[in-house]
């Protein structure tokens, strides 16, 4: 959805909920591999509330309202220069694409265990590359489309949260140390996945399903795309990740680059 830029008095304001711990920012385990991944440090989950009743046709004007409210860009940091820094100058516009989330289990990978990609063991099958001496099929399903494996997970599911989370693993930050087999990945993209999103269950059905609205955004300022970062990287991302009943949303972020460091 292209961004145009608003005028408008803001509909929605937002309050930090600083006590909203994710457990996956808390969990030993998780941490190890996100430093192992090059991505502690860079990437961050912040929890709000906002103050309307969210409706998927205004999510660019909520996205906008975000980035412009006073208690967002107080505590809003981006990454610059090897530290975290506020954002400097305001918000004029931003994009905001839709990102379906509808899956309730982990049976969007189950085509990836008998397809080549993985040995029996779950080790991942290594392969040749020009630029990349330690490559291997599952980033090569992941980043080529030219590879024989790519729609083993069809177009609409590697639209989906849960695999975009899956990809933004494996394929970590700038000195990221690849795993030699898929259960990080799998259990790590599980316990974040979970953290994230909300489900409700139907009481006749009993069916599980996800109410959570997710969004991928860009921000720009007057001199141009400002958050979460000023160049094109897949690896790094932004996205609002909105329960509309409870009335609260995380952003979850991402910057791509050198070094770990902390908020």
């Amino acid at each position: 959805m292209a961004g145009e830029e608003y005028t408008l008095e803001p509909t929605f304001s937002f309050s930090p909920l600083p006590s909203k711990k994710l457990s996956f920012l808390q969990d030993k385990d998780t941490l190890q591999l996100l430093m192992k991944w090059s991505m502690l440090g860079r990437i961050s989950a912040q929890c709000f509330s906002f103050d309307q009743c969210f409706q998927p046709h205004n999510s660019e004007e909520f996205a906008l309202c975000f980035f412009r409210d006073p208690n967002v860009v107080s505590s809003l940091r981006r990454i610059e220069v090897g530290a975290w820094v506020p954002l400097d100058k305001p918000v004029m516009r931003v994009d905001v694409e839709p990102v379906p989330c509808t899956k309730v289990s982990m049976e969007l990978f189950d085509p990836i265990y008998s397809c080549g990609i993985l040995r029996p063991s779950g080790h991942v099958v290594k392969c040749f590359h020009d630029v990349y001496p330690d490559y291997d099929e599952l980033r090569q399903m992941l980043q080529e489309e030219d590879s024989e494996h790519y729609y083993v997970v069809g177009r609409e599911e590697r639209g989906e949260l849960l695999f975009r989370l899956f990809k933004h693993l494996c394929l970590g930050g700038e000195l990221c140390q690849y795993e030699d087999a898929i259960q990080p990945y799998i259990s790590t993209t599980k316990h974040i996945y979970k953290d994230l999103i909300s489900v409700q269950k139907d009481p006749e059905t009993k069916k599980i399903s996800v109410v959570s609205t997710v969004l991928k955004v860009l921000a720009y300022d007057e001199s141009g795309r400002c958050y979460p970062g000023e160049r094109e990287e897949e690896q790094t991302f932004a996205y609002l990740i909105v329960d509309p009943f409870k009335r609260h949303m995380t952003l979850f972020h991402h910057r791509y680059g050198v070094g770990n460091f902390n908020l």
